[in-house]
């Protein structure tokens, strides 16, 4: 039987689709996948998709009870996604039961079979070679399922790991069925997108060529013009770029772009990651708008060439569009925003967890090595994830300590009635303690659908 037609007759597995105000009330998640990684780290072991539970309730509370290996080593699994999401609900075949993991080094993809959430099992790998042969495209990043079941993954370089990037499809049978792209003019750099099919509209936003960040990071490819600074707006129906902003000297490195829920809304945030600032966009008068709301400062720090900035580097909105989240991963704090008003967001929470200004935490005797990254955000809005690990080469030059101790998740309490950050002495997932060695943790989804995954229609 393939894949697809396991899919198209297994959808009882999968969960309905709320909408963002019923999943705010949906029972508390039990379980949360982390991607774990031992590229970088002198460890020759495939990377691994690990399965924790995180129900207070639980004897296994806080420990990873699964680890589901991708298929060789040397993938750099960093994003990854589902098959199915709330856009295609109006599909009773469709649920939300494959993830898409794919490796950033290896372009190697991996769809994995959660039909058991508790032990999700390896289905099927398209090799990286293929991905480059049909596509052109190299470097897999963001995953989302489109309405028309199809699978789109943003892609960051060509084959030979230069820009432009692209963007791939995947058929429902996790076939590489092409490119989405018509028309990629003017769009030099890849790396997050979101689409909103109510104003027919995909932003997508910008870091680099691989070539250029797998490495590690160089100030003077800033200088050079090899980072992005721009966000695009795309036609989705015409799939080609409709407007083009450029953030300027505060928008490099525009990196993670979230729309708010509401499917009639058209304002979203994007966290700016050199720059450290945060800039919304919206829909005025029938044009594509965007202003920075949020700078975060540089601090003096003995031995930098620069002020260290906060380097934003994952940003969310709560469920019901009032908090967005930042992670400052150099400054070491996450931040928590009231944005009733997009255009003027009050600050209302801030935590220190990790990074270089000696205000790092310690949870259960175990001190956080690295800074604030990869965040997930429970449907209730009340319990925030963190983990530390950004890139494993850029890990290297700014957390040395990472390839040795590997990178911690933790558990943020979040206060969503009065505003409030607070870290949950609880629960500690150390990464350091694998059972092969050290690893790096990256992005986290739940197995029901999360505040990054589903995109309302």
């Amino acid at each position: 039987m393939s894949v697809a037609h396991q899919h198209h007759h297994q959808h009882e597995h999968g969960p309905g689709y709320a909408s963002p105000q019923e999943a705010v009330h949906a029972p508390p998640e039990t379980l949360l996948y982390t991607l774990a990684l031992y590229t970088g780290s002198g460890i020759q072991q495939p990377d691994y998709l690990a399965t924790i539970d995180v129900d207070p309730t639980s004897s296994t509370y806080s420990q990873v009870v699964h680890r589901t290996p991708m298929a060789a080593p040397g993938d750099e699994v960093h994003h990854f996604g589902w098959n199915a999401c709330s856009s295609c609900h109006t599909d009773a075949s469709k649920a939300r039961r494959y993830l898409i993991v794919p490796g950033q080094r290896s372009s190697r993809i991996h769809i994995l079979d959660a039909s058991d959430p508790r032990a999700p099992t390896l289905a099927k790998v398209i090799e990286g070679e293929e991905v480059k042969a049909k596509t052109n495209l190299s470097a897999p990043h963001t995953v989302h399922c489109l309405p028309d079941g199809n699978i789109m993954i943003s892609m960051l370089g060509d084959a030979a790991g230069r820009s432009p990037g692209g963007y791939l499809l995947l058929d429902p049978d996790f076939n590489v069925a092409g490119r989405w792209e018509l028309d990629n003019d003017a769009v030099p750099y890849a790396y997050d997108f979101w689409y909103q099919p109510r104003h027919n509209v995909m932003v997508s936003s910008e870091w680099a060529a691989p070539e250029t960040y797998y490495p590690g990071f160089d100030l003077a490819d800033v200088a050079a013009g090899k980072y992005g600074h721009r966000l695009h707006f795309w036609d989705l129906e015409q799939r080609r770029p409709i407007k083009h902003v450029d953030l300027g000297e505060t928008g490099l490195i525009p990196l993670e772009v979230r729309f708010l829920h509401d499917p009639d809304s058209s304002h979203g945030f994007v966290g700016v990651t050199l720059s450290s600032t945060i800039w919304h966009w919206w829909k005025a008068d029938g044009d594509w708008q965007a202003e920075q709301v949020i700078q975060e400062e540089p601090v003096e720090l003995e031995g930098w060439p620069i002020p260290v900035p906060g380097l934003i580097t994952d940003c969310m909105v709560s469920m019901d569009d009032r908090y967005l989240y930042f992670s400052n991963w150099l400054h070491g704090d996450i931040r928590q925003y009231d944005i009733t008003n997009p255009h003027h967001p009050k600050l209302t929470g801030q935590v220190w967890v990790g990074g270089l200004l000696g205000k790092a935490a310690t949870v259960q005797g175990r001190t956080v090595t690295g800074g604030p990254q990869m965040l997930q955000l429970s449907l209730d809005g009340k319990r925030l994830y963190v983990t530390t690990s950004l890139f494993s080469s850029w890990d290297d030059m700014f957390y040395p300590d990472l390839k040795t101790t590997g990178s911690v998740l933790l558990q943020i309490d979040c206060d969503t009635e009065r505003g409030g950050l607070r870290i949950n002495e609880n629960f500690l997932v150390d990464f350091g303690k694998e059972p092969l060695g050290p690893a790096r943790a990256h992005e986290m989804r739940y197995p029901g659908g999360d505040v990054t995954s589903d995109i309302f229609v």
